[in-house]
């Protein structure tokens, strides 16, 4: 490093200057009215949210929602809503970090890190990515094999596909992609609504689900599985995503236009979650009340699920309806999982490759695994990859929540925008919290896997 260099690094916190800007082809590319009213504000800034809260409410979630509800009925409902308070201010320090700079998470680290470090740190992210996409390739082929009677491998090879629908909307405009996403979200929505009406659950135990008891902790099999939900709702990629979308908003690069699109961007990402928080609730409520109270405790899988809930509820469509908010869910993971990858790659390395190329790697790498493992042991091992996806994502969350929180508490990178004492604190006891909730729950997995 050179004495301009280091100069640069004194006075700014970084080691480079912004040399492109996150998803160029969409940057700046969302007007928001100058002279516009809050509501006006508010759509304008809409969108990112939705996207962001996709990745709470993916097929990986949804088998230790349903183990959690089945085997301890309502009790875990706590964990979840604890849960999307973390994200909910995860989610909040990574917007304000791409507001606030101009970088996304990954930038953030290529331009704070020596090249070593950031390299590592882009594998890790990479491999996070894949895994993260490995659990929406097999969820979405699932969901086809249930609905369709289509075979696994026939339903892993057609997502390939995803990644020429996300191409073209996104040449048409990044808010076709957001309202697909909404579009999708909702069908989950109405699809679980209609589960809980079937099920019919008591709403006093359901209440008193949301209020965290000691027997969690000291309950090991509820204590593994909470973990579990833990692991599976807060999801690396989603930091680097938010970082990012949320610069397609055209705001003023004034600290007063900043604080605006902080302002707008927080309420628009914590409405977007709370959703994400009811369809995960929906989820566990559902298998509670199905599941739990009729003698079907065991019940961890998805196609157990879906081949048990019409026969136990009395209503045909209700597997139906199931399958067809894992398709949904699926297919927005999709949307927003190989969008993360072209963000990683372009923000550490600071290379271009075409949009297609990218998101095809991301999907190759993901439905290689599936379609050896669906080949070689059959339907009954793809469980096995969800749960190995899950373990691979709560590796890498350290290496994404700690520089996030760095960068937005040191003054030099964030002035006027650096966190409070108070959201310093906060934000370390939420890290160390999940760090060590997640290093619990892989060891507890390796232990399972080699004992």
């Amino acid at each position: 490093m050179d004495i301009n260099e280091s100069k640069s690094f004194a006075e700014t916190g970084w080691r480079r200057k912004v040399t492109s800007n996150s998803l160029p082809e969409v940057f700046g590319s969302i007007r928001i009215p100058a002279n516009g009213n809050f509501w006006q504000k508010l759509f304008a800034f809409a969108g990112p949210g939705l996207m962001v809260a996709v990745g709470y409410m993916d097929p990986g979630n949804w088998a230790t929602d349903i183990a959690g509800g089945a085997q301890f009925g309502y009790a875990l409902l706590s964990v979840i809503f604890i849960s999307n308070i973390f994200a909910i201010f995860l989610q909040h320090l990574s917007l304000k970090l791409g507001i606030v700079t101009g970088r996304d998470l990954a930038q953030a680290c290529r331009d704070h890190y020596s090249k070593p470090v950031a390299f590592i740190l882009w594998v890790l992210c990479e491999i996070a990515i894949a895994a993260c996409d490995l659990a929406e390739v097999i969820g979405s082929a699932i969901a086809l094999n249930l609905l369709f009677g289509l075979p696994l491998t026939v339903g892993i090879v057609i997502t390939v596909f995803d990644v020429l629908v996300i191409l073209f909307f996104q040449y048409k405009g990044f808010r076709y992609i957001e309202s697909i996403v909404a579009g999708l979200i909702f069908v989950i929505l109405g699809c679980f609504m209609y589960e809980i009406v079937a099920s019919k659950p008591d709403l006093i135990p359901v209440l008193k689900g949301l209020i965290p008891t000691p027997k969690i902790v000291f309950n090991p099999d509820m204590l593994y599985i909470a973990i579990g939900i833990l692991g599976a709702t807060v999801m690396p990629h989603n930091l680097y995503l938010h970082s990012s979308i949320v610069q397609t908003r055209n705001f003023e690069k004034t600290n007063t236009g900043k604080k605006e699109a902080i302002k707008f961007a927080t309420i628009d990402s914590t409405v977007a979650l709370l959703l994400a928080f009811f369809i995960n609730a929906a989820i566990l409520i559902v298998s509670a009340a199905t599941f739990h109270t009729t003698g079907y405790q065991n019940v961890a899988d998805i196609n157990d699920a879906y081949f048990l809930l019409s026969p136990l509820l009395g209503v045909s469509l209700a597997s139906i309806v199931f399958a067809v908010a894992l398709l949904a869910s699926g297919q927005n993971s999709t949307l927003t999982g190989t969008l993360a990858g072209q963000i990683v790659m372009e923000g550490f390395l600071n290379i271009r490759l075409r949009p297609w190329l990218r998101r095809l790697i991301t999907r190759l790498i993901a439905i290689i695994p599936a379609l050896i493992v669906t080949i070689l042991y059959g339907e009954k091992e793809t469980a096995n990859l969800l749960i190995l996806s899950q373990v691979i994502l709560s590796l890498q969350l350290s290496f994404a929540v700690v520089p996030l929180v760095n960068f937005t508490s040191e003054k030099k990178k964030m002035g006027v925008f650096t966190n409070s004492r108070i959201t310093v604190i906060s934000a370390w006891i939420i890290s160390v919290i999940i760090i060590a909730l997640n290093s619990y729950l892989l060891y507890e997995t390796f232990r399972e896997w080699f004992s």
